[in-house]
């Protein structure tokens, strides 16, 4: 008879299950038989009143009972929460191509706040703007500069080579030479912005890539004042009227004579602190008389010819130019970084 019972209950408590619409109705059901203090579960305690030869027959009964019907609230709790989630996933669809409901704008990142205005300095002075590969091969980023084999420069641990004759350049200069190339001997006067790539370690102030603006003259009659009068309008276009630059001597190997250039400081109008480090004066940039064999090797004849090549860092003067303190602030895109220059973008 109690097995009888236990078929009924089971078969009860199955519909009930199979009724419901809802992972709450489930819930309702669940509470009702299978918790702890449910009607299946309260069974149990049957199993003393009976006597000993119907325990084994009753216990095993119970034992189906209780499998059938979790097994039946499995599934459903299985299909209701599909059910759930389909509808959810159908009232919550959006259109992903939408901007967020709380967008937060930060702002041009100041790498290319300045190379705009560093190219439109050059366009207006007549410049026109050049680009070239960044894999580049040995030929034109040492070669034709005047870095021949054996030179420091082409060591392999201040490049980063694909094969015994191609690398990641060094420089821009290589967009030069292949611009000079191409002009067969006639006046060229170009700017090549654009990534390099050194073996460095990354700090505050180095990075493993970064990226210059080279420009280059070349024409008749070309001196050290044309370069001289062309940095000087640069620097106070880039930082100001009141800039003054200072040209020191140095050496580049595709220059001569070879020029470091230097800015009297923003800070203290020259007077020395700590961020020219008392001296007056920021470096800023290199340059030069073009070479005479470079010349040579480009097509030119340096009886006929002459010119100037420069090199500026574009993270260089967005430090300078903004007070970045790290160059790599420069290339997180951080959106609180990024805010900053929102009105300047």
């Amino acid at each position: 008879m109690e097995n009888e019972t236990l078929k009924q209950l089971e078969s009860s408590v199955k519909e009930a299950i199979l009724a419901t619409a809802s992972l709450d109705e489930l819930s309702v059901v669940y509470n009702k038989y299978l918790a702890k203090k449910g009607i299946v579960s309260g069974l149990g305690s049957k199993m003393k009143d009976l006597a000993p030869s119907e325990k084994a027959s009753y216990g095993k009964a119970l034992n189906e009972l209780r499998a059938s019907v979790f097994e039946t609230y499995e599934n459903q709790l299985k299909l209701l929460h599909e059910q759930a989630l389909n509808a959810r996933l159908e009232k919550e669809k959006i259109d992903l191509t939408l901007p967020e409901v709380n967008y937060l704008s930060g702002g041009r990142n100041p790498f290319y706040l300045i190379k705009d205005e560093i190219e439109d300095i050059f366009i207006a002075l007549g410049y026109t703007v050049e680009e070239g590969p960044e894999v580049e091969e040995e030929h034109y980023n040492f070669e034709l500069l005047n870095i021949p084999k054996g030179h420091p420069a082409r060591d392999m641990q201040d490049s980063f080579y694909i094969d015994d004759k191609t690398l990641l350049r060094t420089h821009t200069s290589p967009v030069q030479a292949r611009v000079m190339a191409a002009a067969h001997g006639q006046p060229v006067k170009i700017i090549c912005p654009g990534k390099v790539y050194r073996r460095d370690d990354d700090d505050m102030t180095h990075s493993h890539q970064f990226a210059q603006v080279e420009g280059l003259l070349i024409d008749k009659d070309i001196n050290l004042g044309h370069l001289q009068a062309t940095l000087d309008l640069f620097v106070k276009a880039m930082f100001g009227q009141k800039r003054e630059i200072r040209l020191r001597s140095s050496y580049f190997p595709f220059t001569e004579p070879s020029i470091e250039v230097d800015v009297s400081c923003f800070e203290c109008n020259g007077t020395g602190c700590s961020v020219c480090k008392h001296t007056g004066w920021i470096e800023i940039l290199g340059g030069g008389m073009v070479h005479p064999d470079v010349l040579k090797m480009n097509g030119y004849d340096p009886e006929v010819y002459s010119g100037f090549a420069f090199g500026i860092g574009i993270e260089r003067v967005a430090m300078l130019r903004y007070g970045i303190d790290d160059i790599r602030r420069i290339y997180t895109n951080d959106i609180r970084f990024l805010a900053q220059f929102r009105k300047q973008a």
